[in-house]
């Protein structure tokens, strides 16, 4: 049975994203990182001193990955590009899709080998039209093809697991994962069927002890579940369309997530004025913090 929790946190930004995704959290400066894709805008809060920045994009983006305090690479609609943080000037890395201009980047996440997990899909959402590619040292390797919306991309903490889903499909996959590599060493599986439940499985983080904590799109829910598959809590957010969790805080002992208000009408976002905000679960949990890039 499911464990079901109103909502208790709290708004971490009212800055109203079109589509808030990818956030992220660097400890060294206390700072909560996250995109609003379709606005092309690179958002910045550091915890510490309430600051925010709001750095205008050339392009859609939608992750971020730490490479040190000076650098981070971030995937975009044109490929991956080594962003100074300083400066905010891009670099380009490399290439992911170059013969696929109508596609752009998701959802991805680090692995503890310090490679990247990246997916692609179609700007128009088109079946199957994406992939998830695994990024090492600037080597860009497809790993899984025919995706229409790549979510949930994230690992368990000891790098032997890595997790992943086609929101359109709504199965979560499970795939052993090589932990010195990131490079998936076995076939997928479906942990979890959700195919006739109502909303989409977006984005994904695990915590320290291996629990999976998803973003609900379409449900206002975080849920919480267990390595095998099982759905042991939900935590509701005010906002119908929440995209992907972070751990964040100085001991990765917070969870906040990113919301959008994409193809909601004008009835719809006065009902939810959270809805495009960074939201914090007023709970306590066991997070562990991103991996940096290894570039």
């Amino acid at each position: 049975m499911t464990d079901i929790y109103e909502f208790e946190g709290k708004t971490l930004c009212n800055t109203n994203s079109v589509l808030g995704e990818g956030p992220t959290y660097d400890p060294d400066s206390n700072t909560v990182w996250w995109f609003n894709i379709l606005g092309k805008e690179l958002h910045e809060l550091n915890l510490s001193t309430a600051a925010k920045k709001v750095h205008p994009l050339p392009v859609m983006a939608s992750v971020l990955a730490r490479i040190d305090a000076g650098r981070q690479l971030i995937a975009t609609e044109e490929g991956l590009f080594v962003r100074d943080v300083a400066s905010g000037n891009l670099t380009f890395y490399a290439a992911l899709e170059n013969d696929r201009p109508e596609n752009r980047s998701n959802d991805g996440r680090t692995h503890p080998s310090g490679a990247l997990w990246i997916g692609t899909m179609s700007k128009r959402a088109e079946n199957q039209a994406g992939a998830i590619y695994h990024v090492a040292s600037g080597k860009v390797t497809k790993i899984f093809n025919g995706i229409s919306i790549p979510n949930s991309i994230c690992f368990s903490p000891d790098g032997m697991v890595g997790y992943y889903t086609d929101s359109r499909i709504n199965r979560l996959m499970r795939v052993m994962v090589d932990p010195l590599t990131g490079l998936p060493s076995g076939e997928p599986i479906v942990l979890v069927d959700s195919m006739d439940d109502p909303g989409s499985i977006d984005g994904s983080v695990v915590d320290a002890d291996g629990y999976l904590w998803n973003a609900r799109w379409g449900a206002g829910v975080v849920d919480r579940y267990s390595p095998d598959g099982l759905r042991i809590s939900r935590y509701m957010v005010p906002a119908v369309q929440p995209s992907c969790p972070a751990f964040i805080g100085v001991n990765a002992d917070r969870l906040a997530v990113t919301t959008a208000w994409e193809g909601l009408d004008e009835d719809a976002r006065s009902a939810q004025p959270s809805a495009g905000a960074l939201l914090e679960l007023g709970i306590d949990v066991k997070g562990v913090f991103d991996p940096v890039y290894v570039i």
